[in-house]
Formats: structure tokens, sequence, C-alpha cells
């Protein structure tokens, strides 16, 4: 009876502490005693709460300790909401922190705002306080004399809290950087101004308000590296000139095409004409006959044209002998 009495008790006794384990898992019971010694009032129903709500207490309590510490006025609602809305709350607690050691003026709802809008609001005050530095690659230019100009400029900017919810990232800031620098070498007369003076387009581009609309405020523009390129001018007339070239070509081209079709067309028209004359000889003959047999001529006619052709033909035949004996002196 005895045996049975006892385990009968630790069997209540292990049942205790298995329900006491699944408590405490479920209550943190420690966390609430940490709040406790680090001065923050938290009620343990709070925590259970947050449980039921499928919130994780650590991450909304732990941030809540550290802002108590800093001096913060932060309440565990604000916390506990930013975290429900998908925000990163320890990064939150961090970034105020850090802006209010370095007396940045950053309420909880902005800094918020601007961790929901995807930006590292810790990294932000951080640049604040320390700029930083962008270096753009080489960009390339061409004076008004032709030959091309790369600069390579540092940027130093600073983040701009106001504006960090809508603004634009570090790639407009690069890209509006460059535009400057193209225009400023587009507008000086010659390469050699350049060199001699890149500040100039430092203080051109700088002058431009090139930080409106983006998150951050450039400090300062300075011009790293200055290299000469290509003389784009003199290969621009040098394509410029062999597409003349080619147009003459083809021009050309084009001409004799028009000329030896229109040799080709006269030879034609000649060899027509030439066909034309000796069907007509042709038909000499049979018109004398005709002549002939119809009476319209007679024999004696007949042979005086004879003697008239062959009397023709012998002047022929010494003119062109005459011709070819002057030409052998």
């Amino acid at each position: 009876m005895l045996e049975n009495g006892t385990i009968f008790i630790l069997a209540i006794v292990v049942v205790a502490l298995i329900l006491f384990g699944i408590l405490l898992s479920f209550v943190p019971v420690m966390l609430w005693i940490s709040a406790l010694a680090a001065g923050v009032r938290i009620s343990i129903f709070t925590l259970i709460g947050m449980r039921l709500r499928r919130v994780i207490p650590g991450r909304v309590v732990n941030p809540l300790i550290k802002a108590h510490k800093a001096g913060l006025k932060v309440t565990i609602n604000q916390l506990e909401s930013h975290y429900l809305a998908g925000g990163n709350v320890d990064r939150v607690v961090n970034a105020l922190i850090a802006a209010h050691r370095a007396n940045i003026e950053l309420s909880f709802e902005r800094c918020a705002a601007i961790d929901l809008a995807g930006r590292d609001v810790l990294e932000a005050v951080q640049m604040s306080v320390n700029p930083k530095v962008i270096e753009t690659p080489f960009i390339a230019g061409v004076a008004m004399n032709g030959i091309e100009v790369k600069a390579k400029a540092r940027i130093t900017v600073r983040a701009n809290i106001d504006r960090l919810v809508g603004g634009a990232g570090e790639e407009t800031v690069v890209a509006r950087v460059g535009e400057g620098v193209v225009s400023t070498i587009g507008s000086s007369d010659s390469h050699s101004k350049v060199l001699e003076n890149p500040d100039l387009i430092s203080q051109t581009v700088l002058a431009k308000g090139l930080d409106a609309g983006t998150a951050f405020e450039i400090l300062s523009i300075d011009i790293a590296d200055v290299d000469i390129g290509k003389n784009i001018g003199a290969e621009l007339q040098t394509e410029q000139a062999e597409a003349d070239k080619k147009i003459a070509q083809a021009k050309a081209e084009e001409r004799r095409a028009m000329a030896v079709a229109q040799e080709q067309e006269m030879k034609a028209r000649v060899q027509e004409m030439r066909a034309k004359v000796v069907e007509a000889e042709a038909m000499v003959p049979l018109a004398m006959a005709e002549a002939l047999k119809s009476g319209n001529i007679g024999v004696m006619d007949y042979m005086n044209f004879k003697n008239i052709s062959a009397d023709t033909d012998m002047r022929g035949s010494i003119g062109k002998m005459t011709g070819e004996k002057k030409d052998g002196q």
C-alpha cells in the first residue's frame, strides 16, 4: 500500500514538473524578471498576451529594456505594433539611441516609417553623423575642340532623415553628378581648360543642387582624377570623309553605269539603222526589176545607173587609198 502511494506521489510530481515546464515555455517568466530588474514595469499578463498574438516577447522586451536604459520614452505598445507591422524593432531602437546620442531629432513614428519603407534607418543615422563618400567610375565628356576628357569624382553625402521616405538613392545621385560632369566638360572651349582647372567641374556641378528629391545632402564633389581620351572630333571628321568618299564613289558608279547603258542603247540603235539600210538596199534590185518589168525605166537608164554606181565605187576606193598613204607618211 505504501509503495502504491509513493508511486502516485512521484507521478503527481512528474506531471506537475511537466506542466510547470510547459507554463514556463509559454509564460516568459525569466524575461519578466529581467525586465523588472532593469526597471521596466511589464505585467506578466502582457507577456502572455504577446504569446497569444504570436509575438515573440524577447523581440519586443529586450529592445524596450535597451531603450529604457538609454533614457528613451518608448512604450511597449509602440514596439509591439511595429513588430506586428513587419518592422525590425531592434534596429529601430538602436537608431533612436544613436540619434539621441548625436543630438539628432528623430521621433519613433518617423524612425518606424523609415524602417517600414525598406531603408536601413540605423545606417541612415550613422551616415548623418559620419558622411559617406561615393566614388563614381570614369565619366567621359567631349570638349568643344573634340577631345574626350575622362573624369572620376568623389561625392561626399550625408543622409537626410526627413527625405529618407520617398527620396531617391545613391544611383540617382551618381547619375546626376555624371550628367553634370558631362555637361560641364562639353561646355568647355578646350580640354586644356578642364585639365588646368578641374575644380571648375566640381563647382559647376555642386551649384546645380543635384541632391533635390534624394535621400542625401551633397556636402562636396571632388574631382579625383582627370584623363584624356580619344580625339572624337578627328574621328568624326574621318568617318564623315569616308562616308562622303563612299557616296561620291556610288554616284560615280551610277553615272558610269548610265553612260554604259546609253552607249549600249546607241549601239543598238545604230545596228537597228544598219539593219534597216541593208533591208532597204536589198529592196533596190527588186524595185529595179519591177521598174524594168513595168516599163518605168529603160535598159539605157539601167546601164547609166550601173555606170554611175561603178564610178562612185571607184572614187571611194581612190579616196580610201589616198587617205591610207597620208596616214603612212
